[in-house]
């Protein structure tokens, strides 16, 4: 299990990388619904803020108090509110969210459990037309990364979830100096109008 506090503590965590992962860039302008989106696993806040800045209210959950106090220095003056959770047991009284984005959670309640728990609870975060995406580090990668098509297909399943599409692309992380390159899927999904 990753010591998350120590990771942001000693600036050691490779996916906080300074600003929103290159491969949901392009959501930051055109693929987004509002006003409310949930950025789950949000870290020090880079693609919370970067919403914000484009007038959605946005409210970013991480299970780091080390980086939800980073992601509250840097909120001043816009609608974005951090607050520490663990996504497998959520509160969040603003629900339904018009879009839900998980930049990284998925594949690590994978690795070290929690996924199930964290899967039950986002039909409930939703609304009919919410959409939701996921990004994760893809099997390809090697070492003890597992997520495939397959998986995500499985998890977001019809009638629930519709209208999913699974992107190949790079997710990017920072060691030291060291600029990696890892390939990732990004799963789009609405939730449906009737299940």
């Amino acid at each position: 299990m990753i010591d998350y506090d120590e990771a942001y503590r000693t600036d050691t965590a490779p996916w906080d990388i300074g600003k929103p992962q290159p491969a949901l860039t392009a959501l930051l302008d055109y693929g987004v619904r509002g006003p409310k989106v949930l950025d789950l696993g949000c870290g020090t806040g880079d693609l919370a803020l970067a919403l914000a800045r484009r007038g959605y209210h946005v409210t970013g959950i991480d299970i780091s108090p080390v980086a939800i106090e980073r992601a509250r220095a840097k909120a001043t003056g816009l609608t974005a509110t951090f607050d520490v959770q663990d996504a497998t047991a959520l509160h969040l009284p603003n629900a339904p969210f018009d879009t839900i984005i998980d930049c990284g959670l998925l594949h690590n309640l994978h690795r070290y459990g929690g996924l199930d728990a964290y899967l039950a609870q986002l039909p409930g975060l939703a609304e009919p037309g919410t959409m939701l995406y996921v990004l994760a580090i893809s099997a390809e990668a090697g070492d003890t990364w597992t997520i495939t098509r397959d998986q995500l297909t499985q998890w977001f399943p019809e009638p629930t979830w519709t209208d999913t599409t699974i992107k190949d692309v790079p997710v990017t992380a920072e060691v030291g100096d060291e600029k990696l390159t890892m390939p990732g899927y990004l799963l789009r999904t609405f939730r449906a109008y009737t299940t």
